[in-house]
């Protein structure tokens, strides 16, 4: 079963958005967010205190399909969702 990894890169609203649009896709079997496994700042960095809520962050989803077709179809519907919210997205093989 393909699977489609994809790393979205927005607010929690552009990633619910997403998510959302993409379990209305039929034949769609699983979509989760997954921890990103490389965080891009370090726990003891105190330049994290400034970042506001409102500013760009990654989150990592995964969504398992059936088939090629299907999975088309979710890269198709997740690319055009996150031009709308104009959010970064790219996809990826493996996070």
């Amino acid at each position: 079963m393909p699977m489609v990894r994809f790393r979205l890169i927005g607010n929690r609203a552009d990633a619910d958005s997403i998510i959302a649009a993409l379990h209305g896709i039929n034949n769609v079997e699983h979509i989760e967010e997954v921890d990103d496994l490389m965080p891009m700042m370090r726990d003891d960095s105190s330049s994290s205190e400034s970042v506001s809520d409102s500013e760009g962050q990654i989150y990592c989803i995964e969504v398992d399909t059936p088939n090629d077709q299907v999975a088309d179809t979710v890269r198709g519907s997740a690319e055009a969702v996150a031009y709308e919210l104009e959010a970064g997205i790219e996809f990826v093989d493996e996070f």
